[in-house]
C-alpha cells in the first residue's frame, strides 16, 4: 500500500494526540479529492447505507487524515469504515465488487454461511479480484443479526477496508427498541503496516510504552514484601517477558476510532428520553481488545456475534477484534452520554456520545490503570517456575504422547470425559505436541483455567458488573443436537522474540491442512500457551462453545481465548470446501497463526 506519508514511531509521543485524533478526521471525500458525493455520507450519525440484493462495491486507495498526516487508506466506495450493507433474511444477494486499486483485494463475509467459492478468501476460496476486474459475489442469506465484512488480502484490513452488516430477520426480534445504531471500533496506524510488522519481527515490544520500572518494584514491594517482589521481577527477567505485555500494536502508533470518527470527532447517535436504542457493537480492528461502558447506563445484551441471547444486564464488556455484541440502552435523562471503549493495554480509547442533541458531550472517564499479568494468567502453577518450560531449544523434547494431535489430526476418543464442573477451575495441561519444541514456540502452560466466568485481567473486582462467557446463553440452544465423535485439540503457540505465531508450534507456511469429514461433529479443544489473548475465527461454520462441564453454552462465529485459559466448542461439517482458521489478530495471522480447514 503506497501512502502520501509514512510515519515513523515518534521518540516521545503527545499522549493526548494518538487519543484524541483530530476532530474533523476521516476520509477526504469532502475536500474534492474523491469525486462522487453519492458516497459522501448520509447521515452524522451513521455511514452511508446500502440495502437491497444487488450490491455495486469498488475497492479503492483513497486519502485520509485521521491526525494530521494525510494517508492513503484501501476503502470501499472511498469510505472508512465501508458501507453499511442492510440484507433481509432469506434473500439472495448479488455484489459486484470491482477493483480500482493498483494491487489485488478482495472481500470476506465475516461470520456469514455460504458457499466456500463465495468466502473471499484468496489461495483458498478464490484466486482474488485483480486490479481491473469484477468479482460477482452471490449467495443466499440463511441467517439474521450483526456482521461484517473486511479484506482478506495480506494488511488491507488495517489501511480501512471492513464494514458492517445488518440482516434483517423474518420473524421480529424477541426484544424491542426505538433506534438502531451501529457502534463499529477499529484502529488507524499512519504508519504503513508492512513497517508496522518489521518492528514487531525486529523487537516485540517495539510499541510497548508500559514497561514496569523501578518504582513499580517499590509498589510491590510495599504491598507484597520485597522477597516476593523481586522473586517475581526475576521471573519474569528469566522468561524475557514483561507483566504488561497486553497488545502488540498499541496508541504509541494507533489512533482508535468509532465509525471511522476520532475521538475528537465525537461520533454521535441521537436518542429522545424514554427511547430504547439497540447498538450493534462491532470490534472491526486489525490488533486491539476494547472494553467497552457507558457510565450513567446498564446495557442489556441480547445478541452476540448475530445471534439471539438471553438478555444479561452489564455496566462493561470486552470485546475481543472480531467479536460482535448487540446491547440495548434505556437513557431516561435530557443529557449525553459517553461510549468509552478503552484498549485492553490502556494506551488510549475510542470515544462516542449518546445524546438529545447533537454538540452535547458527556465527561470522558480517565482510563483505568494498566493491568499486570500474573503467574497464573500464564499457565503457571504458583511458585512453580519449573513447571512452565519457555526454553523453546531442542533438547527439551517431550515424550512420544500417544493420541496428541500434532499436524490438526484428530483423536477420535468420542465421548471424552468434562475436565471440570460447571464453574469450570484450574487443570493441568496433560501433553504437548512435540512440535511445540522448536523455534516457533517458547512457552508451554503447565496449567490453564477453563472458567468463563472470569472477565479477564484488568477488569476483575473493578466495582462494575463485567460480561463474561458464562452469561452468554443462545436463544434456542445448539444447532445440532449430536455429541461430538471426534476431538481436536490445538495449542495457540508463538515465539515473541521472533514474532513467529502458529498452532501447536507449526506456523501456517509449514502446516498440512485439518481434515474434516463432512457431516461429522466435532469438538475442538484451544489451549493458550502465550501470554497474549487470541480470538479465534472458523470460517463457513458456526462454533457452539461449551461450558466447562461439556454443555452447549453459546454460538459464535469467534472465540476468544486469554492467556492460560483452555476452551472447547462443537463444529458440525456442514459445508464443502476449503476454509480459514485463523486468529483474527491481523499480525498473528501474518506470523503464522493460520490453518486451512478442508471439509469433504
Amino acid at each position: 500500500m503506497n501512502k502520501t506519508t509514512l510515519k515513523n514511531r515518534p521518540a516521545n509521543p503527545a499522549r493526548r494526540r494518538f487519543v484524541e485524533g483530530l476532530a474533523a478526521g476521516g476520509a477526504l471525500i469532502g475536500a474534492g479529492l474523491w469525486q462522487n458525493p453519492a458516497w459522501a455520507l448520509d447521515s452524522p450519525s451513521q455511514p452511508a447505507v446500502l440495502s437491497g440484493t444487488d450490491f455495486a462495491l469498488d475497492l479503492v486507495e483513497s486519502p485520509v487524515n485521521f491526525t494530521g498526516t494525510t494517508c492513503m487508506a484501501t476503502t470501499v466506495n472511498g469510505q472508512v469504515p465501508a458501507p453499511l450493507l442492510r440484507w433481509r433474511e432469506g434473500d439472495r444477494v448479488t455484489i459486484r465488487v470491482t477493483n480500482r486499486m493498483r494491487v489485488s483485494g478482495s472481500i470476506h463475509w465475516h461470520g456469514i454461511l455460504l458457499p466456500s467459492p463465495m468466502d473471499g478468501v484468496p489461495g483458498l476460496s478464490f484466486n482474488g479480484i485483480a486490479p481491473g476486474e469484477t468479482f460477482v459475489y452471490q449467495f443466499d442469506v440463511r441467517q439474521a443479526g450483526t456482521y461484517w465484512y473486511h479484506s482478506h488480502s495480506h494488511f488491507q484490513e488495517q489501511t480501512g477496508l471492513y464494514g458492517p452488516i445488518v440482516i434483517e430477520p423474518r420473524e421480529p426480534a424477541p426484544f424491542t427498541y426505538d433506534r438502531d445504531y451501529v457502534v463499529m471500533l477499529s484502529d488507524w496506524t499512519d504508519e504503513d503496516p508492512d513497517q508496522v510488522f518489521r518492528h514487531l519481527k525486529q523487537m516485540s515490544d517495539y510499541y510497548n510504552y508500559v514497561k514496569p520500572t523501578v518504582g513499580d518494584l517499590i509498589k510491590d514491594a510495599r504491598k507484597e514484601g520485597w522477597a516476593n517482589a523481586l522473586s517475581t521481577r526475576a521471573m519474569w527477567d528469566k522468561m524475557r517477558m514483561s507483566p504488561r505485555d497486553l497488545s502488540d500494536v498499541s496508541g504509541a502508533t494507533y489512533t482508535f476510532l468509532t465509525n471511522g470518527v476520532t475521538p475528537a470527532g465525537n461520533w454521535t447517535g441521537l436518542f429522545k428520553p424514554g427511547e430504547k436504542i439497540r447498538l450493534r457493537v462491532i470490534n472491526g480492528s486489525s490488533m486491539t481488545y476494547f472494553d467497552v461502558r457507558i457510565p450513567g447506563l446498564k446495557m442489556t445484551v441480547v445478541a452476540a456475534d448475530g445471534q439471539y441471547v438471553h438478555p444479561v444486564s452489564v455496566d462493561e464488556f470486552r470485546i475481543g477484534v472480531a467479536e460482535i455484541y448487540d446491547v440495548i440502552v434505556e437513557p431516561t435523562e435530557d443529557r449525553a452520554y459517553t461510549v468509552f471503549s478503552q484498549a485492553l493495554d490502556r494506551s488510549g480509547y475510542a470515544l462516542a456520545t449518546l445524546a438529545p442533541r447533537i454538540g452535547m458531550r458527556a465527561d470522558v472517564p480517565e482510563l483505568d490503570p494498566v493491568p499486570v499479568l500474573s503467574m497464573a494468567d500464564m499457565g503457571m502453577a504458583m511458585g512453580d517456575m519449573a513447571g512452565m518450560d519457555m526454553s523453546g531449544s531442542d533438547d527439551m523434547k517431550t515424550k512420544d504422547m500417544p493420541g496428541m494431535d500434532m499436524s490438526g489430526s484428530a483423536k477420535t476418543d468420542a465421548g471424552m470425559a468434562p475436565v471440570a464442573d460447571a464453574s469450570g477451575g484450574d487443570v493441568p495441561v496433560l501433553q504437548h505436541a512435540a512440535s511445540e519444541y522448536g523455534p516457533s514456540n517458547s512457552m508451554r502452560a503447565d496449567q490453564v483455567s477453563t472458567r468463563l466466568d472470569d472477565p479477564g485481567v484488568g477488569l476483575r473486582d473493578n466495582g462494575r458488573r463485567v460480561l463474561t462467557y458464562a452469561d452468554l446463553h443462545t436463544v434456542g440452544g445448539a444447532l445440532d443436537p449430536r455429541n461430538p465423535t471426534r476431538e481436536i485439540e490445538l495449542h495457540l503457540t508463538g515465539n515473541m522474540d521472533r514474532y513467529m505465531w502458529s498452532f501447536n508450534g507449526i506456523p501456517y507456511s509449514q502446516a498440512e491442512p485439518i481434515l474434516f469429514h463432512y457431516g461429522e461433529r466435532l469438538r475442538i479443544v484451544l489451549i493458550n500457551d502465550t501470554m497474549m489473548h487470541h480470538p479465534i475465527h472458523l470460517h463457513g461454520m458456526w462454533s457452539e462453545l461449551e461450558s466447562p462441564d461439556g454443555n452447549f453454552q453459546v454460538r459464535k462465529h469467534t472465540i476468544s481465548v486469554a492467556p492460560g485459559h483452555r476452551v472447547s466448542y462443537r463444529v458440525s461439517a456442514d459445508t464443502r470446501g476449503n476454509w480459514a482458521y485463523h486468529c483474527h489478530m491481523l499480525y498473528h495471522m501474518e506470523g503464522g497463526m493460520f490453518r486451512t480447514v478442508v471439509v469433504a
